[in-house]
């Protein structure tokens, strides 16, 4: 089995980065943080997330993320699945996080997608089956 580990984000305000994947993962936490260089630049970086799965956030950040509605190459998205999809979009709207658009009509699965206060566009998947021809159709 071969499972995702972490992911490594550049941002410019690792607070507001943190404020939105904490709410969305309230059992998630800082695993390690510190100070460095990075090509002669400083940073801070951290590691935010469970005992599995982590994002690796670092605040050295430069200009504006990718234009999510052209064609640059680049990150267009990452996904995350979820158990309660509808807990997840009450705990980021209450933090002041909107819906960015909403995901296919799917009897086997409920999408939505988020933008992160980074610019990256994030999608939560809640599947309503096991069956792995139905998820994927």
């Amino acid at each position: 089995m071969i499972t995702l580990e972490h992911i490594n984000l550049v941002v410019d305000d690792i607070p507001a980065t943190l404020e939105f994947y904490g709410s969305a993962f309230p059992h998630w936490k800082i695993r390690a943080e510190g100070d460095g260089d990075w090509y002669g630049k400083p940073r801070h970086w951290l590691h935010f997330g469970d005992d599995y799965q982590y994002l690796a956030l670092s605040d050295h950040g430069e200009g504006s993320n990718r234009d999510l509605e052209g064609h640059q190459v680049g990150l267009a998205h990452f996904a995350f699945v979820v158990d309660n999809l509808d807990a997840l979009i009450e705990r980021l709207e209450q933090a002041g996080f909107a819906i960015a658009k909403d995901g296919a009509d799917s009897p086997f699965r409920k999408n939505i997608y988020f933008i992160d206060p980074a610019g990256f566009e994030v999608e939560f998947v809640e599947y309503l089956t096991d069956i792995p021809t139905q998820r994927n159709a």
